[in-house]
């Protein structure tokens, strides 16, 4: 259960003013202009001839309205809402009053998340893809979409490493804390005996940026391109071509790979978006503006104290290090029910 799910019982005079307040720290009016220039641009023919900013528009587009149409609609439900109506009026108030805490440079863009498998062998890989598609159904449940990026298998169970973007309104926002380290607890699998196993996870979390971000370009001169033969399940005709693409970006020695589509292009194309987003990220954790000013630092994930911790046995409990936030149902938060504790951190609830 999400702090969300506590009404707290506004009248229609409160709610009138709640909504009022959130107009206005919402920057409605501005998001209602963008959404008339948007839609102006729309009308011209030039508009559609480039098709990644046209893209990235109707994307803009479709997340602005998502907010001023609901204040619209507010707006005219609470003229004539009694009664039972305006708690389901106050539940919706409370889910945009949400909006406001994400006040991050790029906390309402799509998010790419990337897993690492850690100490624990078996148990680990397979650890980390339960981590992975939890984050799967979490975004499913919202009907964002989620992209696999990159997958490399464990080698009996679960996944040694994975990418995956997932494309929705505030997604990073909403997902950026949970960076770190997840640890379980259960018996494991994998052991005859039944034995108490504990396993650790890394999770990275990125911003995803725009290819035509005019203000994230990244010098061609800065980037060296290999490509390789995938790695396949095998066959005659499979993976016979150089298409897997590894992309270092020289200044920081980061390096992104991606061999999960059949073309090269697609396969650099999905490769750039990881190293803008790691890049992106780098820049947040050393307060930079530009691309420039972080030169010579290098980026990757860190291993550290787990920042959550999933106990399957000898209890049922998952409990949230930095906020004290606990669940008692660890089946329903890996099936997707992050709200209570991503609500908890975006509260700042100790």
């Amino acid at each position: 259960m999400g702090i969300f799910d506590t009404l707290m019982m506004m009248n229609k005079d409160e709610l009138t003013k709640k909504l009022s307040e959130l107009e206005i720290l919402l920057d409605i009016s501005k998001k209602e202009v963008r959404v008339k220039e948007i839609e102006g641009e729309m009308n011209s023919p030039e508009f559609w001839l480039d098709e990644p900013s046209s893209t990235a528009k109707i994307r803009e587009l479709k997340n602005l309205k998502s907010e001023t149409d609901k204040i619209e609609e507010l707006r005219e439900l609470l003229e004539i809402a009694e009664g039972h109506e305006l708690k389901i009026i106050e539940k919706d108030i409370l889910e945009l009053d949400r909006l406001t805490l994400f006040s991050g440079k790029y906390d309402q863009n799509s998010v790419i998340l990337s897993f690492f498998a850690g100490a624990g062998g078996d148990d680990a890989q397979d650890w980390t893809e339960m981590l992975m598609n939890m984050y799967i159904k979490w975004a499913e449940n919202k009907d964002f979409l989620v992209t696999m990026i990159a997958k490399t298998d464990g080698g009996i169970a679960g996944i040694k490493n994975a990418t995956l973007k997932i494309d929705g309104h505030y997604a990073y926002g909403m997902l950026r804390r949970e960076n770190g380290v997840h640890r379980l607890v259960r018996q494991s699998p994998f052991n005859a005996k039944d034995l108490r196993q504990t396993s650790f996870s890394l999770v990275e979390v990125m911003p995803e940026m725009e290819q035509f971000n005019a203000d994230f370009v990244i010098p061609d001169k800065d980037l060296r391109v290999d490509t390789f033969r995938s790695s396949g399940n095998g066959g005659q005709s499979v993976n016979t071509t150089d298409s897997a693409v590894r992309i270092t970006h020289v200044p920081t020695g980061i390096m992104v790979s991606c061999q999960n589509e059949k073309s090269q292009l697609q396969n650099k194309t999905l490769a750039m978006s990881v190293l803008r987003a790691r890049l992106a990220k780098l820049m947040l954790e050393q307060h930079k503006e530009k691309l420039e000013d972080i030169r010579g630092e290098s980026a990757e994930p860190e291993w550290g104290s787990q920042i959550r911790s999933y106990v399957l046995h000898p209890y049922k409990m998952v409990k949230d290090h930095r906020t004290s936030y606990e669940s008692k149902d660890p089946d329903g938060v890996l099936n997707g029910d992050l709200d209570g504790f991503i609500d908890a951190e975006l509260r700042g609830k100790n």
